[in-house]
């Protein structure tokens, strides 16, 4: 039987809700965590399970976790690990119900997030911290790059995990001459009916989409470092909502509907029903070609200075059950050998967040004889077109009005 994505999520909350008083044999109350030394937060870790809630959109992500990360968890720390498949927007709205209804033992241990779910969840006391300064790998990343998520202070209540940058793929066996900038890529919709579309706003992927023609449309990422002014905004966005409805009637079915998340546009990319995919993951087109899915002859490409880059963490629940064994999973993440594992496109093809000049020896070697592929940018390419996301504020308002302007086109 084949089970969709919302029952995944049914039966994931079931399997808490029946589970939850035996998913950690021992837990510690989550006032006593920060107080620990490391020796001490491993013993307290050792015999739990631990509770991951993640996007598990990609079944290559998902069994990365379930087999390389969850084998070395368990090997190194005696700790089991339980993946819970459920978007960031989901769990956040758990974790806030839970608050409201002062229940202090949750159910979910560590929380793939960033971006406008990071602000949401920092901003209503929903996350425990800080606490990445309690993790031994903390050393191996740059502070530098670790000071904002989206335009939300960090300040230690989250954890780095991936370095992830947006691209675009297509088999350059039927497009030799793809287009490199938004004025480019509008006339190729235009030209070809049907090839191509994107996303809804409400899915990462689309929205990611939709943030890189805001930027494209308006002048640049610089002019929105400034405070959210909804004003300012009206009159900013309106060339991003003229592009998206130039092109809407030359979209895949007319532009009448769009796909619900990226894992409906990868089928119709390997359907061959539209000629264009899109991905926050830079490497991820190479580990497809690996697994079949696509042709050898897929290529990857960004939009010249307009590729959206950013770093996704984990972060601990305020009330969660097991916090030891959290900051074990979060701080196993940044194992110089589990972030080489990740970066391999063979897995996963996710960057690292990790300062590779700070390794030596045969965790620097990992990363340096690593084949990203051919379908991977160069590394040099990829910096000298990638921009900062922009700050949250601006993300809640693109995604809100995206709906009113261009699939209701309202005034």
């Amino acid at each position: 039987m084949k089970i969709n994505k919302g029952q995944s999520i049914l039966l994931a909350v079931m399997v808490l809700i029946l589970g939850a008083s035996g998913a950690c044999k021992a837990s510690i109350d989550k006032s006593d965590v920060r107080n620990l030394s490391w020796a001490e937060i491993e013993a307290k870790a050792k015999g739990t399970t631990v509770t991951w809630a993640m996007w598990g959109g990609d079944d290559r992500i998902n069994t990365w976790v379930d087999t390389v990360v969850a084998t070395r968890l368990k090997k190194d720390y005696g700790v089991d690990l339980l993946r819970i498949p459920m978007d960031a927007s989901v769990f956040v709205s758990k974790v806030s119900n839970e608050k409201s209804a002062n229940k202090e033992q949750g159910s979910l241990d560590l929380l793939w997030i960033n971006g406008e779910n990071f602000r949401r969840a920092k901003s209503e006391g929903l996350l425990l911290g800080p606490i990445s300064d309690k993790l031994p790998n903390m050393a191996l990343v740059n502070p530098q790059d670790v000071v904002y998520d989206f335009g939300t202070l960090v300040e230690g209540y989250e954890v780095p995990y991936g370095r992830a940058q947006f691209v675009f793929e297509y088999d350059s066996a039927k497009i030799p001459s793809p287009p490199r900038n938004f004025v480019e890529l509008k006339a190729w919709i235009i030209a070809h009916p049907g090839r191509f579309t994107y996303p809804e706003a409400s899915d990462f992927t689309g929205s990611a989409f939709i943030r890189q023609v805001f930027y494209a449309s308006s002048g640049g990422q610089a002019n929105y470092i400034k405070p959210f002014d909804q004003d300012e905004f009206a009159v900013d966005s309106a060339p991003l909502w003229a592009w998206l409805k130039d092109v809407r009637p030359y979209l895949w079915q007319k532009g009448t509907t769009y796909p619900s998340d990226k894992a409906k546009l990868d089928t119709l990319f390997e359907r061959g029903e539209v000629d264009f995919n899109m991905s926050y993951s830079q490497g991820g087109a190479q580990g497809l070609i690996h697994a079949g899915r696509y042709p050898a002859t897929v290529r990857t490409l960004v939009m010249e200075r307009q590729s959206l880059g950013n770093i996704h963490y984990t972060a601990v629940p305020f009330n969660s059950p097991n916090p030891a064994g959290a900051l074990i999973l979060a701080n196993l993440l940044l194992d110089p050998a589990i972030q080489a594992s990740k970066n391999d496109p063979l897995n996963w093809g996710d960057f690292t967040v990790l300062d590779t000049s700070k390794l030596k020896g045969q965790d620097k070697a990992s990363f340096e004889s690593l084949d990203l592929g051919p379908a991977t940018l160069p590394l040099q390419v990829l910096a000298a077109n990638m921009v900062p996301e922009i700050s949250s504020s601006y993300v809640e308002a693109l995604e809100n009005k995206w709906e009113r302007h261009v699939l209701t086109d309202s005034p």
